[in-house]
């Protein structure tokens, strides 16, 4: 049986990719020698949020995720990233590949909000390992799974998120709204003439501090 094992060398962001997408550069090393033909090779991706420190503006931004600090033992508990996969070419004691890793800025889904929260410091992955093995056997082609014990932690730096995104989205975000609420925006933003829908937001948040204002006053 190969015995595989996984480190992951670096994370960054794909340069030439449409979307926002994140290259895991993985070594994949086979201390028995035996030659291996190809891994159909399956990579589960989790975020690891106790692994690492917040400060009092990030404990203020995950309030939504993980509640007050006084919970945090309870509800700090690893969550999903991402799926990927990719082959393994041919190679016999040790190779290296990138598993391309598409991403969202969708800040519905637990991770935009958890990277979007991250002032600076590190984002704890752990990378589970699944999938197929073909290799050579004494008289022909031998195929195996990839032990389900074989995975791996990278601790990537919250500056290559910010990397990314800022490729594709430069100095701004992205938020999912209902259909009836951009065309409720967009009603606003026509009758006062505004000239972008950061300008529309901007009023509708203006007009609404007004209001708080003179109920307080």
């Amino acid at each position: 049986m190969a015995e595989l094992s996984f480190t992951c060398l670096d994370v960054r962001p794909e340069g030439y990719a449409v979307a926002p997408t994140l290259l895991f550069r993985l070594r994949v090393e086979n201390p028995t020698g035996q030659r291996v033909r190809a891994i159909a090779l399956r990579c589960q991706i989790r975020i690891e949020p106790a692994r690492r420190g917040y400060g009092e503006q990030e404990a203020e931004r995950l309030l939504e995720l993980f509640g007050e600090r006084g919970r945090w033992g309870d509800t700090l508990k690893p969550f999903q990233f991402a799926h990927a996969s990719t082959v393994v070419p041919s190679f016999t004691d040790s190779i290296e590949v990138d598993v391309a890793v598409p991403c969202s800025y969708d800040m519905e889904v637990a991770a935009g909000r958890y990277f979007h929260a991250l002032k600076d410091g590190e984002i704890p992955f752990i990378l589970l390992f699944s999938g197929t093995i073909f290799s050579d056997g004494e008289q022909a082609l031998w195929i195996e799974q990839v032990p389900w014990h074989a995975e791996t932690r990278y601790r990537m730096p919250v500056a290559v998120w910010r990397e990314m995104m800022d490729m594709h989205f430069p100095a701004s975000g992205w938020l999912r709204l209902r259909r009836d609420t951009i065309d409720a925006l967009a009603d606003f933003r026509a009758t006062r003439a505004l000239p972008t829908w950061d300008d529309a937001i901007v009023a509708m948040l203006d007009t609404a501090r007004e209001h708080t204002t003179e109920g307080g006053s």
